[in-house]
């Protein structure tokens, strides 16, 4: 995942409007005053909680401010995230293939849910802790031994007993809502100093400080409920980010098989051109047609040529009446006949002689009509190669017409091109087919069939789990907030109840001997989170980040400390040159600083092998010496190779190490 384009209009710490384009790498970002709340700002777009909490960021407040995120989730698809401060607002998806946007939901919650379960965004305290590094985190910024830190919100909200210039506490259960101030009970007084140092003072009023106490302790009940709560919302959903995936393991396959079904029907079809639907198999035989269609006309050629000879060879009939033999038969013959009337007796049967000579004249006339029909025969014959060749032509014509139609609408040379034209839609048909087959299967899978089946009673019963939170009230302090207030409060009426425990300096809680009690331990929150994230425990996760942090924490304080242990909670034991082992908090707060810095890149480096998070960094380095401000920018140089890292700072030492530059 990585940020593609902040853009906003009246929102304080940037120009009074602008788009603002962020590439992947380390890139600096040059604020126009100070410092720019980036980081709480996108926190208000990414987790918004529709109470309204996000109008703080605005400029000016007869004007209101709008500003709009977009990103590219780790679905590989590119989405925005548009609210009016203090109003509404609306989450776009880029169709892949329209490239146009598309409205996803303009609900608070859908969003939400949306965000994490599609688009791959962590739970809030999980992104804020360990992608958004700001000053107010660093733990000399903290009240000492207060315990695990709340979540800071960038919306400027204080909680009572916050230190100065420290955003609002909230709780994990409700992102984005504003911590509620903590009303002083009897005299109590709580400040703290630039170095967290807390002072408690005796409470004036002990009856209603006890009253305020048993108020908390019911009120640290209802925040634990509340939590519990939260904590089942939270497990239901990262299952259903893991049914979700599950079942969007088919959504390549479905995109795969649209975009053929999409292929096989664009494709064209013998039909849709006017062709005969056997022309594949008419222009695989075009060539053999062709060659019959040459060969009976060769053959016919053939016996034209021996019939035009013959002809040629062929005598003149002499017509009839020209041939002397037959009129001397005729002549013959009436002769005979005529010389029977002028003979008596014997002499008659002279009548008989012309017979034969009637009979020859017959026969040469047979002839002369054998010999004209022979003639006319052999000379008709030419006609009938005509036709012969008129036929021929007509059935060639009719095989081969189509497949000279297809050569000029595929507009291809050689009937040869026609076949792959064609065959590419039974192809795709039968890779559609096989899609679907596969699908189906993919679909059957028991996997995806449990995925079906559990999701909506999963769904269904966050819902339900949402309402009871719904009716526990809207806001809530988390829990870690309370316990800090019960803790001050039970020490104010134990100063107010044998005030020698101030001047002896042995406060509840407090280290026997010691005025300051030791700066928190960062690592058991960051280990815990990012087991969380990665889904596996403190142990694990703490194999995987030993070394590496004692790298940049040794770099970072010029190899005062060698070594960095874990034990199974998480707490935090370090090892200096000298041998001597010693708890983190006990360092000098710049110290502490520095290993929490060392633990934050730690966790970046490592998780963003698995899951590409950006990381946020806003006004986290002031105070650290400037001698080691070369190798942090280093430091946040490497990182960009892993992941998108943002800088939000005026040092101009940074921007020359960075891969790009943006003035806000």
């Amino acid at each position: 995942m990585h940020f593609v384009e902040v853009a906003v209009q009246n929102v304080r710490g940037f120009a009074p409007a602008g788009r603002f384009a962020l590439k992947p790498g380390y890139l600096v970002l040059k604020p126009p005053a100070d410092v720019s709340p980036l980081a709480g700002l996108a926190l208000a777009l990414l987790y918004a909680d529709g109470r309204g909490g996000d109008a703080s960021f605005a400029a000016s407040a007869q004007k209101p401010g709008k500003a709009a995120l977009t990103l590219v989730g780790q679905d590989s698809v590119t989405y925005r995230v548009l609210r009016e401060l203090g109003g509404g607002g609306s989450l776009h998806r880029l169709n892949p293939s329209t490239k146009q946007p598309e409205l996803v939901t303009q609900d608070t919650a859908e969003a939400n849910q949306f965000l994490r379960g599609q688009v791959g965004l962590p739970p809030r305290t999980t992104f804020e802790q360990l992608f958004c590094l700001q000053s107010a985190q660093l733990p000399s910024r903290r009240p000492r031994g207060a315990g695990r830190p709340a979540s800071t919100s960038g919306l400027g909200l204080r909680s009572a007993g916050s230190s100065p210039g420290l955003p609002a506490l909230h709780s994990p259960s409700s992102p984005g809502m504003p911590a509620l101030r903590s009303p002083s009970s009897g005299g109590m007084a709580i400040s703290a100093s630039g170095l967290g140092l807390q002072t408690v003072l005796p409470a004036s009023d002990i009856p209603a400080a006890e009253a305020k106490l048993r108020e908390l302790e019911k009120e640290l009940v209802f925040c634990k409920e509340v939590d519990n709560l939260q904590f089942e919302v939270d497990g239901l959903n990262s299952q259903v980010f893991d049914l979700e995936s599950k079942l969007r393991s088919t959504d390549g396959l479905k995109e795969k098989l649209r975009e053929t079904e999409a292929a096989w029907s664009a494709e064209p079809t013998p039909e849709s051109f006017g062709l005969p639907q056997d022309i594949v198999a008419r222009a695989e035989r075009y060539s053999r047609t062709l060659a019959r269609r040459d060969e009976a006309l060769a053959r016919l050629n053939s016996e034209r040529e021996v019939a035009e000879e013959e002809a040629a060879r062929l005598p003149d009939v002499e017509p009839l009446v020209r041939n002397r033999n037959f009129w001397i038969a005729v002549a013959a013959g009436v002769a005979c006949f005529i010389a029977g009337f002028f003979f008596t007796n014997a002499g008659r049967y002279v009548a008989l002689l012309d017979i034969p000579a009637f009979g020859f004249a017959a026969v040469l006339a047979l002839r002369y009509v054998d010999e004209l029909q022979y003639k006319d025969k052999i000379l008709r014959r030419g006609e009938m190669f005509v036709v012969r060749e008129k036929k021929i032509l007509e059935e060639f014509e009719a095989e081969a017409g189509p497949v000279r139609k297809a050569l000029e609408v595929f507009d291809v040379d050689t009937p040869r091109e026609i076949a792959p034209r064609l065959q590419r839609r039974e192809q795709l048909g039968a890779e559609v087919a096989q899609l679907r087959a596969e699908l189906v299967a993919m679909e059957r899978h028991p996997e995806l069939v449990e995925a079906v089946e559990q999701l909506p009673v999963i769904r269904q019963q966050i819902e339900l789990l949402n309402a009871k939170i719904a009716e526990k009230g809207s806001f809530v302090r988390d829990v870690r907030e309370v316990e800090r207030e019960i803790l001050r409060l039970k020490e104010s009426i134990a100063l107010a109840r044998n005030p020698q425990l101030a001047g002896a300096g042995l406060m509840p809680g407090a280290e026997m001997g010691t005025g300051m009690e030791p700066l928190e331990d960062p690592s058991p929150l960051l280990l815990g989170l990012t087991g969380d994230l990665l889904a596996t425990d403190v142990h694990a996760v703490v194999g995987m980040m030993r070394e590496r942090c004692v790298q940049y924490f040794s770099a970072l304080t010029e190899r005062r400390y060698v070594g960095v242990e874990w034990d199974r909670d998480g707490r935090t034991m370090v090892v200096a040159a000298s041998g001597r082992r010693m708890p983190v908090g006990e360092l000098a707060p710049r110290e502490v600083d520095l290993f929490f810095l060392s633990l934050r890149l730690t966790v970046v480096e490592k998780v963003s092998a698995r899951v590409k998070l950006p990381l946020l960094v806003e006004d986290a380095l002031v105070g650290v010496d400037e001698t080691r401000m070369p190798l942090l920018a280093r430091m946040l140089k490497h990182l960009g190779t892993l992941t998108q890292v943002l800088h939000v700072t005026p040092h101009a030492g940074f921007a020359q190490m960075s891969d790009g530059t943006v003035t806000l």
